[in-house]
């Protein structure tokens, strides 16, 4: 296509394409004078699975390892595309879409996308360590704090707390925590953004969110929704609403004057 363009074959209404233009489906486009059928608009979907621990967010194989993907359904046209990563040893929510601009959005730390983790620890912070790791601690040379930090419940040596990221980097929970002495021994995602785990989802499982959580979250993402397409793909079950009250996050259809 690049080479297409750089050759001046490819014209966007009447006029020669440049590289990196953008276009919607609305531009008339023709290709050595020929004009290219309008693409066929997919309807946005997610998925929300509460990923096991031992299974990597890769479609590439590994040895003696499953990836989530292979417990995806298959899509008639297009692919799933993972929301983030949890690592081989971290479990929880994990959210697939089928549009690469809403998963984008949802991942990029411009949009202020937050993340909330449940972590068990061996040992117990103090008072001090606790404001120290929403101030921010040096690790690797970059700067990595909790935007929130609360102590959930515990006793003896394991202790549960739970944390928000903005970001989300490798590693970052365990190593923040280990900044300031304590080892941690579980780790799950529960909530990304306004997506929140259901309790009723067992390890393992998938669900699809339902279209109204769809077209909420991508118009919080300013994301164009599509609400019909030739995508025949039979969907998953669909459970009750994934969504908590967030910034910028419009009401539920069926709540709305």
């Amino acid at each position: 296509m690049e080479r297409w363009i750089q050759a001046g074959r490819v014209l966007v209404d009447g006029r020669i394409a440049m590289l990196g233009q953008r276009v919607t489906e609305t531009e008339n486009i023709k290709v050595d004078g020929q004009e290219l059928a309008p693409r066929k608009m997919t309807p946005p979907r997610a998925l929300l699975m509460n990923k096991r621990v031992g299974t990597i967010v890769s479609a590439a194989p590994a040895d003696n390892l499953a990836s989530v993907f292979d417990e995806l359904p298959v899509l008639a046209g297009g692919r799933w595309i993972s929301v983030g990563r949890l690592d081989v040893n971290t479990s929880g929510l994990l959210l697939f879409v089928n549009d690469g601009l809403l998963a984008h959005r949802l991942m990029h730390p411009s949009t202020g996308i937050d993340r909330e983790y449940a972590v068990r620890v061996e040992g117990k912070l103090e008072d001090a360590g606790m404001e120290q790791l929403k101030n921010g601690v040096t690790i690797d040379g970059e700067i990595g704090r909790f935007s929130d930090i609360r102590y959930y419940n515990g006793h003896g040596s394991n202790h549960w707390y739970h944390v928000v990221l903005m970001e989300g980097r490798n590693r970052e929970v365990r190593l923040l925590f280990a900044s300031q002495g304590v080892k941690v021994t579980r780790l799950k995602r529960v909530r990304f953004g306004p997506v929140v785990l259901p309790s009723s989802l067992r390890r393992g499982q998938l669900m699809e969110i339902g279209p109204d959580d769809v077209r909420r979250l991508c118009d919080l993402m300013g994301v164009k929704y599509v609400k019909s397409g030739p995508d025949k793909t039979k969907k998953l079950n669909v459970g009750n609403s994934v969504l908590i009250p967030y910034p910028g996050l419009a009401a539920p259809t069926s709540h709305r004057n």
